[in-house]
């Protein structure tokens, strides 16, 4: 599933080919049809990511949702339509073609819609509005593994499993320590960390969380390096094998040495 660096970053692609312009919305696979109808041929005002949504704001007032979960995918073209998949919406101006294939949810509402769905969301670390101190404070106040919290969208929006593995490893915490035995200073530079790595992604379009100051002197990285312990077999820093843990439903990659329990 894409996490929130990408979503934020296909509402920057998406902006110049689409804001401010007429759209021609559509759906080749008839399952968003009836929704495409309502926003069909209005300007659309602005694309906003939260987290691992993305909202279309239209002129008429209705706002578009999509979460593309593990599945979903856009595809944009500049020279016609891909007649290559199975197309749920498409939004067409004369600069780009938009295709969306594969997401968990597609659908037209109102801005109630997107508030009740927001509410439900923890603060965002890639937005203006997104506050360490509430992120904070909701995780403080569980007893649950921090390696599950991190996972979950109502506390912090927008992680998934590599950064959540990637910024416990950097700050040495265990992820199935409970996060009421964390403390603040530690969940605040958790915060800082994981912010700044999602927006290092979002520039850069990939995952790479390595920062050789962490690394002991000398050590070589190899072609494809790009995290400390996610997906390795050993930790980049200090060689030691990798273990894993399944919190929040997905296998957690750690270093037993570097993150003692």
């Amino acid at each position: 599933m894409p996490e929130g660096h990408t979503i934020h970053r296909l509402a920057a692609d998406l902006t110049p080919l689409l804001v401010d312009r007429m759209v021609a919305v559509s759906s080749p696979q008839g399952r968003f049809a009836a929704d495409a109808a309502l926003v069909d041929g209005c300007v659309l005002e602005r694309i906003e990511p939260y987290g691992k949504h993305l909202w279309f704001w239209w002129g008429n007032g209705l706002v578009g949702h999509v979460h593309l979960g593990l599945f979903g995918r856009f595809r944009i073209s500049t020279t016609g339509p891909s007649s290559r998949h199975a197309v749920r919406m498409r939004l067409a101006t004369p600069e780009a073609i938009v295709d969306l294939s594969g997401p968990t949810d597609c659908s037209i509402g109102t801005a109630d819609d997107r508030d009740r769905i927001v509410a439900r969301l923890g603060p965002d670390p890639l937005r203006r509005d997104g506050r360490q101190e509430e992120a904070v404070a909701r995780m403080l106040r569980r007893r649950t593994p921090i390696g599950t919290l991190l996972l979950d969208q109502s506390v912090v929006a927008g992680i998934g499993n590599v950064y959540r593995a990637e910024v416990l490893f950097v700050h040495g915490i265990h992820p199935a320590r409970p996060a009421n035995e964390c403390t603040a200073d530690e969940l605040g530079a958790v915060w800082d960390s994981v912010r700044a790595m999602l927006r290092k992604g979002v520039r850069d379009r990939r995952i790479v969380t390595i920062d050789r100051r962490l690394l002991p002197t000398g050590r070589r990285l190899r072609r494809g390096d790009s995290t400390f312990v996610y997906h390795r077999e050993r930790c980049l820093r200090c060689d030691t094998p990798i273990g894993t843990v399944t919190l929040g439903g997905r296998p957690c990659y750690f270093c037993p040495s570097c993150q003692p329990h």
